[in-house]
């Protein structure tokens, strides 16, 4: 499950670099990712193993819309392929920039595993090199469990020693409350990225205290299109 735009290139690299392709009123990209280990959330969504991913996008200065999929483990529900497709809105006020928005993740041939978070994010440079963000996600039936209440808040940085290289980090929670009763974990990531002739290259540790999982490690290739 990806956590989506905004400030994911805080959290994870999935999509490295992006060119676009002028619109009538925005800009589409599009990439192509080939990761080893496809981690959300301090999880492994890809029970260890490599998953290709990709993305594109329609943005403007104030609305975005696009559409991610990756491959994953079934999860024990047959799924094979996450779909993630999200919307939002990107107003500033002063130096800070926000996104509220909505995202859906989709399982094709396990849709009762499918659902939708809303999310509100913001970020702030104090300098040009420095970047530092925090985010919720909501969801109401959290991995399409009827009456799971999902909350996700993080906070994250990044700082840029150049235009080609950059390391960030994040810290999250994940609650889910429902009729079974609560569950919750703490995460974080950090790692660094690379970036040269349309490639990305991104190197990451994550952890997650949920007892019996393992530390996660994830380098991923990304191609701009």
């Amino acid at each position: 499950m990806k956590k989506l735009l905004g400030l994911a290139m805080l959290a994870s690299a999935a999509t490295v670099g992006t060119t676009g392709v002028a619109a009538a009123e925005g800009t589409v990209t599009a990439n192509v990712a080939f990761t080893s280990n496809y981690v959300w959330r301090g999880i492994t969504q890809s029970d260890g193993d490599f998953a290709v991913q990709g993305g594109a996008d329609y943005a403007t200065d104030f609305f975005y819309a696009g559409a991610w999929a990756s491959s994953v483990d079934d999860f024990g529900a047959d799924a094979s392929a996450e779909l993630d497709v999200y919307a939002g809105i990107t107003p500033t006020l002063g130096p800070v920039t926000f996104d509220f928005g909505v995202v859906g993740y989709l399982y094709p041939g396990a849709d009762d595993i499918d659902f939708f978070e809303l999310k509100g994010a913001a970020s702030y440079s104090p300098t040009e090199a420095f970047t530092l963000g925090a985010a919720a996600f909501l969801a109401d039936e959290f991995a399409g469990v009827d009456g799971d209440e999902g909350l996700y808040l993080e906070a994250n940085a990044a700082y840029a020693f150049s235009d080609a290289f950059s390391v960030s980090g994040a810290f999250g929670n994940q609650n889910v409350d429902g009729d079974l009763g609560e569950s919750d974990y703490d995460t974080w990531n950090i790692g660094a990225s690379y970036a040269t002739h349309g490639f990305g290259f991104d190197l990451r540790y994550h952890e997650a205290d949920i007892p019996g999982s393992d530390e996660e490690i994830s380098f991923t290739i990304s191609r701009e299109l």
